[in-house]
Protein backbone atom coordinates (compact mmCIF):
# COMPACT_ATOMS: atom_id res chain seq x y z
CA UNK A 1 0.00 0.00 0.00
CA UNK A 2 1.34 3.40 -0.94
CA UNK A 3 2.14 6.06 1.65
CA UNK A 4 -0.46 8.77 1.01
CA UNK A 5 0.77 11.20 3.67
CA UNK A 6 0.93 14.75 2.37
CA UNK A 7 4.22 16.32 1.25
CA UNK A 8 5.76 18.63 3.83
CA UNK A 9 4.17 16.71 6.70
CA UNK A 10 4.70 18.57 10.00
CA UNK A 11 3.72 16.50 13.07
CA UNK A 12 3.92 19.55 15.35
CA UNK A 13 0.83 21.02 13.68
CA UNK A 14 -1.11 17.80 13.22
CA UNK A 15 -4.57 17.63 14.79
CA UNK A 16 -3.98 14.10 16.15
CA UNK A 17 -2.44 14.04 19.66
CA UNK A 18 -0.67 10.72 19.06
CA UNK A 19 0.95 12.01 15.86
CA UNK A 20 2.24 15.07 17.70
CA UNK A 21 3.55 12.87 20.50
CA UNK A 22 5.37 10.34 18.28
CA UNK A 23 6.55 12.95 15.79
CA UNK A 24 6.06 11.07 12.53
CA UNK A 25 3.16 9.99 10.30
CA UNK A 26 1.22 6.86 11.28
CA UNK A 27 2.50 4.92 8.26
CA UNK A 28 5.95 5.00 9.88
CA UNK A 29 4.92 3.94 13.38
CA UNK A 30 6.56 0.85 14.85
CA UNK A 31 6.07 -1.20 17.99
CA UNK A 32 8.71 0.70 19.92
CA UNK A 33 6.92 4.01 19.19
CA UNK A 34 3.73 2.84 20.87
CA UNK A 35 5.63 1.18 23.70
CA UNK A 36 7.55 4.39 24.39
CA UNK A 37 4.33 6.40 24.58
CA UNK A 38 2.81 3.89 27.00
CA UNK A 39 5.83 3.71 29.31
CA UNK A 40 6.71 7.41 29.31
CA UNK A 41 3.20 8.90 29.37
CA UNK A 42 1.60 6.73 32.01
CA UNK A 43 -0.63 4.62 29.77
CA UNK A 44 -2.20 1.99 32.02
CA UNK A 45 -4.54 0.27 29.57
CA UNK A 46 -4.15 -0.86 25.96
CA UNK A 47 -7.50 -1.50 24.26
CA UNK A 48 -7.39 -3.85 21.28
CA UNK A 49 -10.33 -2.92 18.99
CA UNK A 50 -11.68 -4.99 16.09
CA UNK A 51 -14.98 -5.24 14.18
CA UNK A 52 -16.90 -8.50 14.52
CA UNK A 53 -19.26 -10.13 12.02
CA UNK A 54 -21.98 -7.53 12.67
CA UNK A 55 -19.56 -4.67 11.97
CA UNK A 56 -19.60 -3.31 15.51
CA UNK A 57 -16.29 -2.50 17.18
CA UNK A 58 -15.39 -4.98 19.94
CA UNK A 59 -12.61 -4.63 22.51
CA UNK A 60 -10.10 -6.57 24.58
CA UNK A 61 -8.62 -4.51 27.42
CA UNK A 62 -5.01 -5.27 28.36
CA UNK A 63 -3.57 -3.61 31.51
CA UNK A 64 0.06 -2.52 31.13
CA UNK A 65 1.96 -4.59 33.74
CA UNK A 66 5.57 -4.25 32.58
CA UNK A 67 7.75 -3.25 29.64
CA UNK A 68 8.30 -6.90 28.70
CA UNK A 69 4.59 -7.74 28.82
CA UNK A 70 3.74 -4.62 26.78
CA UNK A 71 6.31 -5.51 24.12
CA UNK A 72 4.92 -9.04 23.89
CA UNK A 73 1.26 -8.07 23.43
CA UNK A 74 2.08 -5.32 20.93
CA UNK A 75 4.11 -7.83 18.92
CA UNK A 76 1.93 -10.93 19.07
CA UNK A 77 -1.54 -9.72 20.03
CA UNK A 78 -3.93 -11.84 22.10
CA UNK A 79 -6.18 -14.85 21.57
CA UNK A 80 -9.95 -14.48 21.08
CA UNK A 81 -12.86 -16.81 20.29
CA UNK A 82 -13.63 -16.61 16.58
CA UNK A 83 -16.86 -18.61 16.88
CA UNK A 84 -18.34 -15.88 19.11
CA UNK A 85 -17.09 -12.97 17.01
CA UNK A 86 -18.02 -14.61 13.68
CA UNK A 87 -20.88 -17.05 14.41
CA UNK A 88 -21.38 -19.55 11.63
CA UNK A 89 -17.97 -18.78 10.10
CA UNK A 90 -15.68 -20.48 12.61
CA UNK A 91 -16.61 -23.69 14.42
CA UNK A 92 -16.15 -23.74 18.19
CA UNK A 93 -13.78 -26.72 17.95
CA UNK A 94 -11.37 -24.74 15.78
CA UNK A 95 -12.14 -21.12 16.59
CA UNK A 96 -8.92 -19.71 18.01
CA UNK A 97 -8.07 -16.36 16.46
CA UNK A 98 -5.51 -13.76 17.43
CA UNK A 99 -6.11 -10.02 17.33
CA UNK A 100 -2.85 -8.45 16.16
CA UNK A 101 -2.43 -4.66 16.44
CA UNK A 102 -1.93 -2.53 13.34
CA UNK A 103 0.32 0.24 14.65
CA UNK A 104 -0.81 2.97 12.25
CA UNK A 105 -4.37 2.47 13.52
CA UNK A 106 -3.57 3.48 17.11
CA UNK A 107 -5.15 6.46 18.87
CA UNK A 108 -5.37 7.90 22.36
CA UNK A 109 -8.66 7.50 24.20
CA UNK A 110 -10.54 10.83 23.92
CA UNK A 111 -11.93 10.56 27.47
CA UNK A 112 -9.33 8.54 29.43
CA UNK A 113 -5.80 9.98 29.30
CA UNK A 114 -4.19 6.72 30.45
CA UNK A 115 -5.64 4.51 27.69
CA UNK A 116 -4.33 3.69 24.20
CA UNK A 117 -6.55 2.08 21.56
CA UNK A 118 -5.19 0.04 18.65
CA UNK A 119 -7.39 -1.36 15.90
CA UNK A 120 -6.34 -4.92 15.06
CA UNK A 121 -6.44 -7.53 12.33
CA UNK A 122 -7.22 -11.20 12.80
CA UNK A 123 -4.67 -13.99 12.48
CA UNK A 124 -4.93 -17.76 12.82
CA UNK A 125 -2.97 -19.94 15.22
CA UNK A 126 -0.19 -20.25 12.63
CA UNK A 127 0.15 -16.47 12.41
CA UNK A 128 -1.26 -16.29 8.88
CA UNK A 129 -4.08 -13.82 8.14
CA UNK A 130 -7.46 -15.32 9.02
CA UNK A 131 -10.27 -15.41 6.41
CA UNK A 132 -12.03 -12.43 8.01
CA UNK A 133 -13.32 -9.27 6.26
CA UNK A 134 -10.30 -7.16 7.24
CA UNK A 135 -7.87 -9.58 5.63
CA UNK A 136 -10.06 -10.23 2.60
CA UNK A 137 -10.10 -6.47 1.96
CA UNK A 138 -6.31 -6.35 2.34
CA UNK A 139 -5.94 -9.28 -0.05
CA UNK A 140 -8.19 -7.61 -2.64
CA UNK A 141 -6.23 -4.34 -2.35
CA UNK A 142 -2.93 -6.18 -2.73
CA UNK A 143 -4.22 -8.10 -5.76
CA UNK A 144 -5.32 -4.83 -7.37
CA UNK A 145 -1.91 -3.25 -6.78
CA UNK A 146 -0.05 -6.31 -8.06
CA UNK A 147 -2.13 -6.58 -11.23
CA UNK A 148 -2.31 -2.90 -12.16
CA UNK A 149 0.29 -0.94 -10.20
CA UNK A 150 -2.61 1.10 -8.80
CA UNK A 151 -3.93 1.59 -5.28
CA UNK A 152 -7.61 2.18 -4.55
CA UNK A 153 -8.41 5.10 -2.26
CA UNK A 154 -11.85 6.12 -1.03
CA UNK A 155 -13.77 8.59 1.06
CA UNK A 156 -17.13 7.96 2.72
CA UNK A 157 -20.20 10.06 3.49
CA UNK A 158 -21.67 8.41 6.59
CA UNK A 159 -25.23 9.51 7.42
CA UNK A 160 -26.96 8.88 10.72
CA UNK A 161 -29.93 10.04 12.78
CA UNK A 162 -29.73 11.50 16.27
CA UNK A 163 -32.73 10.62 18.45
CA UNK A 164 -33.23 13.45 20.93
CA UNK A 165 -35.42 14.23 23.90
CA UNK A 166 -37.96 16.88 22.96
CA UNK A 167 -37.43 19.47 25.67
CA UNK A 168 -39.52 22.40 24.41
CA UNK A 169 -41.42 23.88 21.48
CA UNK A 170 -38.88 26.51 20.48
CA UNK A 171 -37.17 26.63 17.09
CA UNK A 172 -38.90 23.61 15.58
CA UNK A 173 -37.66 22.52 12.18
CA UNK A 174 -39.48 21.42 9.04
CA UNK A 175 -39.73 17.92 7.66
CA UNK A 176 -37.26 17.24 4.82
CA UNK A 177 -35.82 20.78 5.19
CA UNK A 178 -32.91 20.11 7.55
CA UNK A 179 -30.10 20.22 4.97
CA UNK A 180 -27.14 22.28 6.30
CA UNK A 181 -29.34 23.57 9.12
CA UNK A 182 -27.65 25.58 11.90
CA UNK A 183 -28.37 26.47 15.53
CA UNK A 184 -30.76 27.28 17.11
CA UNK A 185 -32.82 25.18 14.69
CA UNK A 186 -30.30 22.32 14.90
CA UNK A 187 -31.04 20.78 18.29
CA UNK A 188 -28.40 18.06 18.14
CA UNK A 189 -25.58 20.38 17.10
CA UNK A 190 -23.56 19.92 20.32
CA UNK A 191 -23.59 16.14 19.85
CA UNK A 192 -22.78 16.30 16.14
CA UNK A 193 -20.01 18.82 16.84
CA UNK A 194 -18.37 16.54 19.42
CA UNK A 195 -18.60 13.62 16.99
CA UNK A 196 -16.93 15.72 14.30
CA UNK A 197 -14.15 17.09 16.51
CA UNK A 198 -13.38 13.75 18.15
CA UNK A 199 -13.32 11.85 14.86
CA UNK A 200 -10.96 14.43 13.35
CA UNK A 201 -8.61 14.23 16.35
CA UNK A 202 -8.52 10.42 16.24
CA UNK A 203 -8.39 9.72 12.52
CA UNK A 204 -6.95 12.84 10.88
CA UNK A 205 -9.12 12.21 7.82
CA UNK A 206 -12.35 14.16 8.35
CA UNK A 207 -13.34 16.38 5.43
CA UNK A 208 -16.41 18.03 6.98
CA UNK A 209 -19.71 17.48 8.74
CA UNK A 210 -23.19 18.98 8.35
CA UNK A 211 -26.88 18.46 9.01
CA UNK A 212 -28.66 16.36 6.39
CA UNK A 213 -32.18 16.55 4.96
CA UNK A 214 -34.09 14.36 7.42
CA UNK A 215 -36.02 15.87 10.36
CA UNK A 216 -39.11 14.89 12.35
CA UNK A 217 -40.15 17.16 15.18
CA UNK A 218 -42.15 14.50 17.02
CA UNK A 219 -41.82 10.89 15.89
CA UNK A 220 -44.82 8.62 16.41
CA UNK A 221 -43.82 5.04 17.11
CA UNK A 222 -44.78 1.98 19.11
CA UNK A 223 -41.15 1.77 20.25
CA UNK A 224 -40.72 3.70 23.54
CA UNK A 225 -37.15 4.55 22.57
CA UNK A 226 -38.48 6.45 19.56
CA UNK A 227 -42.00 7.61 20.41
CA UNK A 228 -42.30 11.36 20.91
CA UNK A 229 -38.64 12.00 20.19
CA UNK A 230 -37.20 14.62 17.89
CA UNK A 231 -34.96 13.10 15.20
CA UNK A 232 -32.34 14.89 13.10
CA UNK A 233 -30.18 13.58 10.29
CA UNK A 234 -26.46 14.36 10.20
CA UNK A 235 -23.45 13.41 8.09
CA UNK A 236 -19.71 13.06 8.59
CA UNK A 237 -17.55 12.85 5.48
CA UNK A 238 -14.22 11.10 5.85
CA UNK A 239 -11.52 12.29 3.46
CA UNK A 240 -9.69 10.27 0.81
CA UNK A 241 -7.50 7.53 2.32
CA UNK A 242 -6.32 4.07 1.23
CA UNK A 243 -9.25 1.67 1.09
CA UNK A 244 -7.98 -0.47 4.00
CA UNK A 245 -7.62 2.59 6.24
CA UNK A 246 -11.15 3.68 5.38
CA UNK A 247 -12.47 0.33 6.60
CA UNK A 248 -10.73 0.87 9.93
CA UNK A 249 -11.87 4.45 10.44
CA UNK A 250 -15.48 3.76 9.46
CA UNK A 251 -15.66 1.20 12.27
CA UNK A 252 -14.19 3.76 14.67
CA UNK A 253 -16.57 6.48 13.45
CA UNK A 254 -19.66 4.34 14.02
CA UNK A 255 -18.43 3.59 17.55
CA UNK A 256 -17.88 7.29 18.20
CA UNK A 257 -21.33 8.27 16.91
CA UNK A 258 -23.06 5.86 19.26
CA UNK A 259 -20.76 6.53 22.22
CA UNK A 260 -20.96 10.32 22.05
CA UNK A 261 -24.72 10.29 21.56
CA UNK A 262 -25.02 8.07 24.64
CA UNK A 263 -22.79 10.41 26.67
CA UNK A 264 -25.27 13.20 25.90
CA UNK A 265 -28.29 11.12 26.90
CA UNK A 266 -29.37 10.66 23.27
CA UNK A 267 -29.41 7.75 20.83
CA UNK A 268 -28.14 7.34 17.29
CA UNK A 269 -29.09 4.98 14.50
CA UNK A 270 -27.84 4.09 11.02
CA UNK A 271 -31.02 2.33 9.84
CA UNK A 272 -31.46 2.88 6.09
CA UNK A 273 -35.05 4.10 6.46
CA UNK A 274 -36.37 5.33 9.79
CA UNK A 275 -39.76 6.47 8.49
CA UNK A 276 -41.45 6.42 5.08
CA UNK A 277 -41.41 9.82 3.43
CA UNK A 278 -38.28 10.88 5.30
CA UNK A 279 -34.78 10.83 3.86
CA UNK A 280 -32.99 7.53 4.37
CA UNK A 281 -29.44 7.13 5.57
CA UNK A 282 -26.90 6.03 2.99
CA UNK A 283 -23.15 5.80 2.84
CA UNK A 284 -21.98 7.16 -0.49
CA UNK A 285 -18.41 6.22 -1.35
CA UNK A 286 -16.03 8.13 -3.60
CA UNK A 287 -13.39 5.97 -5.29
CA UNK A 288 -10.09 7.07 -6.80
CA UNK A 289 -7.26 5.09 -8.38
CA UNK A 290 -3.82 6.23 -7.26
CA UNK A 291 -0.41 5.64 -8.81
CA UNK A 292 2.43 6.36 -6.37
CA UNK A 293 0.18 8.71 -4.40
CA UNK A 294 -1.14 10.59 -7.46
CA UNK A 295 -4.80 10.51 -8.49
CA UNK A 296 -5.08 9.10 -12.04
CA UNK A 297 -8.85 9.37 -12.49
CA UNK A 298 -8.62 12.24 -14.98
CA UNK A 299 -6.61 12.35 -18.18
CA UNK A 300 -4.72 15.32 -19.59
CA UNK A 301 -7.87 16.40 -21.46
CA UNK A 302 -9.84 16.68 -18.23
CA UNK A 303 -12.01 13.67 -19.07
CA UNK A 304 -12.06 10.33 -17.26
CA UNK A 305 -8.88 8.38 -17.83
CA UNK A 306 -8.92 4.89 -19.34
CA UNK A 307 -8.30 3.42 -15.89
CA UNK A 308 -11.26 5.36 -14.49
CA UNK A 309 -13.56 4.15 -17.27
CA UNK A 310 -12.48 0.59 -16.63
CA UNK A 311 -13.33 1.10 -12.97
CA UNK A 312 -16.80 2.29 -14.01
CA UNK A 313 -17.18 -0.82 -16.15
CA UNK A 314 -16.30 -3.10 -13.27
CA UNK A 315 -18.76 -1.40 -10.93
CA UNK A 316 -21.62 -1.47 -13.45
CA UNK A 317 -20.86 -5.07 -14.42
CA UNK A 318 -21.21 -6.15 -10.78
CA UNK A 319 -23.87 -3.61 -9.75
CA UNK A 320 -26.56 -6.22 -9.01
CA UNK A 321 -24.54 -8.28 -6.49
CA UNK A 322 -23.03 -5.11 -5.03
CA UNK A 323 -26.53 -3.75 -4.42
CA UNK A 324 -27.82 -7.06 -3.08
CA UNK A 325 -25.04 -7.63 -0.57
CA UNK A 326 -24.84 -3.93 0.27
CA UNK A 327 -28.57 -3.65 1.02
CA UNK A 328 -29.54 -6.75 2.96
CA UNK A 329 -32.75 -5.62 4.68
CA UNK A 330 -36.07 -4.63 3.13
CA UNK A 331 -35.81 -1.12 4.57
CA UNK A 332 -32.76 -0.53 2.40
CA UNK A 333 -34.92 -0.57 -0.72
CA UNK A 334 -37.34 1.98 0.70
CA UNK A 335 -34.38 4.37 0.50
CA UNK A 336 -33.86 3.73 -3.23
CA UNK A 337 -36.79 5.83 -4.45
CA UNK A 338 -36.94 8.95 -6.64
CA UNK A 339 -36.36 12.42 -5.16
CA UNK A 340 -34.82 11.08 -1.95
CA UNK A 341 -31.12 11.73 -2.68
CA UNK A 342 -30.68 8.04 -3.54
CA UNK A 343 -29.85 6.16 -6.77
CA UNK A 344 -32.70 4.80 -8.91
CA UNK A 345 -30.89 4.25 -12.23
CA UNK A 346 -28.21 1.73 -13.10
CA UNK A 347 -26.08 4.15 -15.09
CA UNK A 348 -23.41 6.79 -14.64
CA UNK A 349 -22.94 10.45 -15.47
CA UNK A 350 -21.65 13.83 -14.33
CA UNK A 351 -24.70 15.56 -12.87
CA UNK A 352 -27.45 12.93 -12.51
CA UNK A 353 -28.04 12.46 -8.77
CA UNK A 354 -30.36 9.52 -9.50
CA UNK A 355 -27.55 7.55 -11.17
CA UNK A 356 -25.78 4.72 -9.38
CA UNK A 357 -22.41 6.26 -10.26
CA UNK A 358 -21.58 9.95 -10.54
CA UNK A 359 -18.29 11.26 -11.88
CA UNK A 360 -16.69 13.99 -9.77
CA UNK A 361 -13.93 16.26 -11.04
CA UNK A 362 -12.11 16.57 -7.72
CA UNK A 363 -11.96 12.93 -6.63
CA UNK A 364 -13.26 10.30 -9.03
CA UNK A 365 -16.36 8.11 -8.98
CA UNK A 366 -19.15 8.39 -6.41
CA UNK A 367 -20.95 5.12 -5.65
CA UNK A 368 -24.40 5.77 -4.18
CA UNK A 369 -25.93 2.34 -3.58
CA UNK A 370 -24.51 1.36 -0.15
CA UNK A 371 -26.78 2.17 2.76
CA UNK A 372 -25.60 3.54 6.07
CA UNK A 373 -25.70 0.28 7.95
CA UNK A 374 -22.93 -2.08 9.00
CA UNK A 375 -20.25 -4.48 7.71
CA UNK A 376 -18.48 -1.65 5.89
CA UNK A 377 -15.31 -3.68 5.40
CA UNK A 378 -17.20 -6.34 3.43
CA UNK A 379 -18.61 -3.67 1.13
CA UNK A 380 -15.19 -2.08 0.58
CA UNK A 381 -13.77 -5.50 -0.24
CA UNK A 382 -16.52 -6.07 -2.82
CA UNK A 383 -15.89 -2.68 -4.44
CA UNK A 384 -12.15 -3.35 -4.57
CA UNK A 385 -12.71 -6.74 -6.22
CA UNK A 386 -15.11 -5.17 -8.75
CA UNK A 387 -12.52 -2.51 -9.53
CA UNK A 388 -9.92 -5.20 -10.18
CA UNK A 389 -12.34 -7.03 -12.48
CA UNK A 390 -13.01 -3.83 -14.38
CA UNK A 391 -9.31 -3.15 -14.89
CA UNK A 392 -8.82 -6.73 -16.09
CA UNK A 393 -11.88 -7.15 -18.30
CA UNK A 394 -12.57 -3.79 -19.92
CA UNK A 395 -10.21 -2.38 -22.51
CA UNK A 396 -12.51 0.39 -23.69
CA UNK A 397 -15.73 2.06 -22.53
CA UNK A 398 -17.43 4.63 -24.73
CA UNK A 399 -18.18 7.92 -22.98
CA UNK A 400 -20.43 9.51 -25.59
CA UNK A 401 -23.52 8.24 -27.40
CA UNK A 402 -26.71 6.79 -25.99
CA UNK A 403 -26.11 5.09 -22.67
CA UNK A 404 -28.38 2.32 -21.44
CA UNK A 405 -30.35 3.38 -18.38
CA UNK A 406 -31.75 0.58 -16.21
CA UNK A 407 -34.23 1.68 -13.61
CA UNK A 408 -33.77 0.06 -10.21
CA UNK A 409 -37.11 -1.46 -9.09
CA UNK A 410 -38.60 0.11 -5.99
CA UNK A 411 -39.66 -1.90 -2.94
CA UNK A 412 -43.26 -2.55 -4.02
CA UNK A 413 -42.04 -3.97 -7.34
CA UNK A 414 -39.76 -6.40 -5.52
CA UNK A 415 -42.80 -7.49 -3.50
CA UNK A 416 -44.83 -7.94 -6.68
CA UNK A 417 -42.04 -10.01 -8.21
CA UNK A 418 -41.86 -12.22 -5.13
CA UNK A 419 -45.61 -12.78 -5.39
CA UNK A 420 -45.33 -13.88 -9.02
CA UNK A 421 -45.75 -10.53 -10.73
CA UNK A 422 -43.81 -9.49 -13.83
CA UNK A 423 -40.43 -7.84 -13.28
CA UNK A 424 -40.17 -4.29 -14.63
CA UNK A 425 -38.43 -3.82 -17.97
CA UNK A 426 -35.40 -1.64 -18.46
CA UNK A 427 -35.53 1.17 -20.98
CA UNK A 428 -32.80 3.02 -22.76
CA UNK A 429 -32.80 6.74 -23.45
CA UNK A 430 -35.09 6.26 -26.47
CA UNK A 431 -37.71 4.40 -24.43
CA UNK A 432 -36.96 0.98 -25.94
CA UNK A 433 -37.44 -1.99 -23.66
CA UNK A 434 -34.61 -4.32 -22.67
CA UNK A 435 -33.99 -7.01 -20.09
CA UNK A 436 -32.58 -6.10 -16.73
CA UNK A 437 -31.92 -7.57 -13.37
CA UNK A 438 -32.30 -5.65 -10.13
CA UNK A 439 -31.04 -6.62 -6.71
CA UNK A 440 -33.08 -9.42 -5.14
CA UNK A 441 -35.64 -8.93 -2.42
CA UNK A 442 -34.46 -9.88 1.03
CA UNK A 443 -37.41 -11.54 2.66
CA UNK A 444 -40.52 -10.02 4.16
CA UNK A 445 -38.98 -7.99 6.94
CA UNK A 446 -41.03 -4.88 7.64
CA UNK A 447 -39.46 -1.50 6.90
CA UNK A 448 -37.54 0.19 9.65
CA UNK A 449 -40.39 2.55 10.46
CA UNK A 450 -40.54 3.08 14.20
CA UNK A 451 -37.87 0.47 15.02
CA UNK A 452 -34.32 1.07 16.12
CA UNK A 453 -33.54 -2.66 15.93
CA UNK A 454 -30.27 -2.23 17.80
CA UNK A 455 -28.40 -1.14 14.68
Amino acid sequence: MSDMSEPGFDPAHDLRPLVRRIGKPPEQWRRRDLATVCLEDGIRMVDFRYPSFDGKLRELRVPVASAAQLDRVLAAGERVDGSSLFPGVFESRASDLYVVPVYRWAFLDPWASDELHVVCRFAGRDGAPAPTPDNLLARAAQALAAASGLDLAALAELEYYLILERDDERFTGRSQRNYHQSAPYLHGRAIADEILRTTAALTGCVKYGHAEVGYIDRLESGDPELDGRRVEQHEVELDLVPIEDLGCWLSVLRWLVRTIADRHGASATFVPKLDEGMAGSGMHLHLALMRQGRNVMLGADGELSLEARRLVGGLLRHAAPLAAFGNTVAGSYLRLVPNQEAPTRLTWGRADRSALLQTLARVGIEVKAPRSFQRDIDRLKDLTASTLKGLEEYSRIEVGGHSIIIRRPVAREFEAGAAGGQAPQARNERGQEGGAEGPPSHGSEAPARGRLASI
